[in-house]
Order: C-alpha cells, then structure tokens, then sequence
C-alpha cells in the first residue's frame, strides 16, 4: 500500500506548522516592548518571555529534527532545514540571555540581548517562511512569503502578549488601564495589516503568471470554503473581537476584557492554522 504522502510532503506538513511556533516566538517578544518597562513587576516580564522563548526553541528543535530526518531531495531541502534551525537556536539564546538578565540589572545587557532576539526573530520568521516558497514561484512571491509571515507575527505576539498582560491586574489592580488599551490598540492596527497583505498576496501573485498564477487560482477555486474559513475564523473574528475588548476596557473592565482576549487568541491561532494548512496545500502564502 503506497503511503499517503512522501517524505518531502511530511517535512513540508510539518515546516508549514513549525512556522505559527515561530511567529509566535518572534511576535511575542516585539509584543513585550509594549508596556513601560521600569512600571510593572519584572514578573511579568519573567514569565511572558519564558512562554516565547519555549515557542523559539521548539520552533528550533523542530527545524533540528526535520532537517537530521531529511536527506531527501524535495522542497524544503536539509540546507535550508537546517539553516531556519540555526538561526532559530540564536534567538533562542539571545532570549534566554534577556530573560536571565530579568533576574540582574544589567541594563546594558538587557537591551542589547532585546534587541538581538528581535533583529534574529525578523531574519528566522522571514527565512523560514521563505523555506517554503517553490522554487519557480519567483521573487516576488518571495516578498509576500515574508511580509505575510511578518504580520501574522504582530498578530499572534500582540494578541497573546495582550492576554498574558491581563491577567496582570489580578496582580497589580492599580495598573493603568491604558497599559492595556495600548496592546488591543496596536493588534487592531495589525490585523488591518495583516488582512490588507492577505488581500494583496493573493491579488500580486494572481497577476504575476506562471506557477504562483495557477497555485491562486486552484485555491479559489477548488478551496472555496478553506479560503473563506481562513478569513472569517482568523482575522475578522478576531478583528471583532478586539473591537469588543476596546468597548470592554472604556468601562473599564479589565477581566472581562482579558476573557474576550482568550478567544481573541483562538481565533488567531485557528487563522493562522489555516493558512499553514492553505500553505502546504497550494503553496500560497495566506
């Protein structure tokens, strides 16, 4: 009995998923710049950074793992396999360096080790995400690969980070509530981003011909219904739900806000779920 994928489609089922790991990692550590830094207990910080820092070492173990399993010719290959594990391992540690340094007061330290988890989380989500562009998709296919990996990160960083935060003023009742305000502000901003670079990947690659011209046109075609699960379950829920946790936060009610927020993650993660699953699919990057 002929098994029902190769090994080239099982690594590449997995690297699509691998993926929202990643994203989340890099996105949750650009969200913990959000709130004043020298105003909330360190604990906060401690534990926000120790769940993105275990989404970046899985999203490297991961990588690792496929890449030692690999050896086969296919797409993506154990170069580039490896390559997304290398640079994921370096976030991981430049994050670790950042959260051992919560425990210190080396400031000096501190930002830097910020600053490189960052600049290494942009270049890991962007490679990995551009991993899984075929190879006669062209250039700018490989734009989109990135920028749309690059929202989604803001996406799912902002909208955890912002539920993590909430459970804050459990802590700390006296918190501002404009702490809060200003995460469910910058997520808005992002899902608007992220469903006008959905629109326009599929718009560009639609236009360009070719191999990327067929990939779209078989994914509105014959995945009618996944592509309307990916916008409706994915960005537009969770546009309205942030939308209710704005109104939430005017009254202000901050728990009730922060269990909008739960779902507000859900919602993302189902989303971004999706368009992995619409990724290995047709090699369209939504």
């Amino acid at each position: 009995m002929a098994p029902l994928l190769a090994d080239s489609d099982v690594t590449k089922f997995a690297a699509c998923f691998l993926l929202v790991f990643g994203e989340l990692a890099f996105g949750g550590t650009f969200a913990l710049s959000i709130p004043p830094f020298f105003k909330i207990e360190r604990g906060f910080y401690k534990s926000t950074a120790g769940v993105y820092l275990a989404a970046g070492f899985i999203t490297a173990t991961g990588f690792a793992l496929l890449a030692i399993r690999g050896g086969h010719q296919g797409q993506p290959g154990p170069l580039a396999l490896w390559t997304a594990a290398a640079l994921w391992s370096c976030f991981s540690v430049a994050c670790a360096i950042y959260l051992t340094t919560l425990w210190q007061d080396n400031g000096w330290l501190r930002a830097r080790a910020y600053t490189a988890a960052l600049a290494l989380g942009l270049v890991a989500v962007v490679a990995s995400a551009i991993l899984l562009k075929p190879p006669d998709f062209g250039v700018v296919a490989g734009v989109f690969y990135g920028v749309t990996a690059v929202t989604a990160s803001m996406v799912l960083g902002l909208v955890s980070g912002a539920m993590m935060f909430g459970h804050w003023y459990l802590i700390d009742p006296n918190l501002p509530v404009e702490y809060l305000q200003s995460f469910v502000r910058l997520l808005g901003v992002a899902l608007i981003l992220d469903v006008a670079a959905l629109a326009l990947s599929l718009t560009i690659l639609a236009l360009t011909g070719g191999a990327a011209s067929i990939a779209v046109g078989t994914l509105v075609d014959s995945n009618t219904l996944l592509l309307g699960a990916r916008f409706i379950l994915g960005p537009i829920a969770t546009l309205v739900l942030t939308w209710m946790t704005w109104q939430t936060l005017k009254v202000p009610q901050t728990m009730a806000a922060t269990g909008l927020l739960y779902i507000a993650v859900m919602s993302a993660l189902v989303g971004e779920m999706l368009g992995r699953f619409i990724l290995f699919r047709t090699a369209v990057p939504f």
